[in-house]
């Protein structure tokens, strides 16, 4: 019989050795109780306010196993309500996106404004004898932020601020949601979501990105010496305009006690334009002119140049911010699956035929279908199988990479920092999934006397 309470936890996730027990991938009560101690504390990654851009709008959502609606309400305010009505809990709304003047629930009718108050109550007179208390049944919404356009949602009215929830990660995550000239805020979803499902647990792709920087010459090695790149070179993974021989940092970042975590390429700003859309000259011209006001911009502002790439916002969110902005939410679905969503991102004020050129690319190499999550999904889902079994269990993971040499420093660089080849960043997603899981309350590890966040930990 497996102890999963109280120092059972530490025996599973030894810190201390690089050791963690496969248990914590495979066992059904431990994830019963990371859906309550982790997905319903942290802040979740919900949509984008491009999405819902008027009023009624809508888009259909999750955080952890649960739908949730994104909404603008006819005041242009934005809302995350839980999709489920207060009288028999049926979903309120059926569809993935849309747009609404109030969602109707269509078991008995109960019906809800765009910002969640319950209006409509079928025999409100005669059943109800007009003494039902609508204030008191809406929807059940979740606190929100908009950060930088996207909008992040948490069911815990005790957690920290999403500020807070970042700490020094900020200089690092905000680089996803800049334009390609800099500007903060300047992109919007492109298209749909890339939405399937695979049979594994939802943290070996969420603590492989901003940690794993080992697997990629061996798991994406035919594809590296492949045509992925933007035009059909062998380089995938360039921001426009960064030149390899540029001066730069290659790092892997990691932000003791919070959980995230990043491959980072971090320079001065001034490298020169690199040539990348040579077949199609107009959209070369547009990230030429972009990158030359990049430059401008975060000399102006005195920020470096951080291009993020294999990074991992905790609890479940990975993303690149170079040449392929895309985020992906890998929902918990069972103690075996994982529901993977991936958000594909462009500039908003981008033509449509650099648009539709940077579909083409994000397609081939993310998504379902994509290159590179065709291999990484091989990965997952076979040590998923090949670790359920009772021998199996017995050994744990070895996350020992870089262990006691996670202090490289470096002037003006935020966080604790390693080589490039280097599981610090895993451990560090570990640390907090152990300290999320051994708190009763968020006031544990964030004393209401305290204005941050905890830096404690690996």
């Amino acid at each position: 019989m497996v102890m999963i309470r109280g120092s059972g936890l530490r025996d599973l996730v030894d810190l201390a050795h690089g050791e963690i027990s496969r248990e914590i991938f495979v066992n059904a009560e431990i994830y019963q109780q990371e859906l309550e101690h982790v997905f319903a504390r942290s802040w979740l990654f919900v949509g984008h306010e491009s999405q819902v851009p008027n009023h009624g709008d809508y888009f259909q959502s999750r955080m952890g196993e649960e739908a949730v609606l994104l909404v603008r309400d006819r005041k242009n305010a934005l809302h995350v309500f839980l999709n489920t009505c207060r009288h028999r809990g049926m979903k309120v709304c059926r569809y993935d996106q849309g747009n609404t003047l109030l969602f109707t629930c269509p078991f008995h009718g109960w019906s809800y404004d765009t910002d969640g108050r319950l209006v409509g109550v079928p025999e409100y007179q005669n059943a109800y004898h007009a003494e039902l208390d609508k204030t008191g049944w809406g929807l059940a919404e979740a606190r929100i932020t908009n950060y930088h356009g996207s909008i992040w949602a948490n069911w815990d009215p005790d957690a920290p601020s999403f500020q807070d929830w970042l700490g020094d990660y900020d200089d690092y995550f905000r680089t996803l949601w800049e334009g390609d000239d800099g500007r903060d805020g300047g992109v919007e979803i492109l298209g749909g979501v890339h939405k399937w499902r695979m049979p594994s647990n939802w943290k070996f792709p969420a603590t492989s990105f901003g940690g794993d920087g080992a697997h990629g010459s061996i798991t994406h090695r035919s594809i590296n010496v492949a045509a992925i790149g933007p035009q059909g070179d062998m380089e995938g993974g360039v921001r426009h305009g960064v030149r390899s021989e540029w001066p730069r940092m290659n790092l892997e970042i990691a932000i003791p006690g919070l959980g995230h975590g990043c491959h980072a390429n971090i320079a001065e700003p001034g490298a020169p334009y690199r040539e990348t859309w040579q077949t199609m000259p107009w959209v070369e011209d547009y990230f030429r002119t972009a990158h030359e006001q990049r430059m401008k911009t975060l000399k102006e502002r005195g920020m470096k140049d951080i291009s993020a790439g294999a990074a991992g916002e905790w609890p479940n969110v990975s993303y690149a911010s170079g040449s392929r902005k895309t985020i992906v939410a890998w929902h918990p679905n069972g103690v075996q699956g994982t529901e993977c969503w991936r958000f594909y991102l462009v500039d908003k004020n981008a033509p449509q035929d650099v648009k539709d050129a940077l579909r083409r690319y994000h397609m081939r190499y993310a998504g379902p279908i994509g290159l590179t999550e065709s291999d990484d999904m091989e990965n997952w889902n076979y040590a998923s199988a090949a670790s359920s079994g009772t021998i199996a269990r017995r050994y744990p993971y070895n996350y020992q990479m870089g262990l006691g040499h996670e202090f490289t420093r470096a002037p003006d660089v935020k966080g604790r920092l390693g080589p490039h080849r280097c599981e610090q960043a895993q451990r560090t997603r570990f640390a907090r999934w152990l300290d999320l899981m051994e708190a009763r309350s968020w006031n544990d590890l964030y004393p209401k006397n305290r204005s941050v966040m905890p830096t404690g930990g690996l």
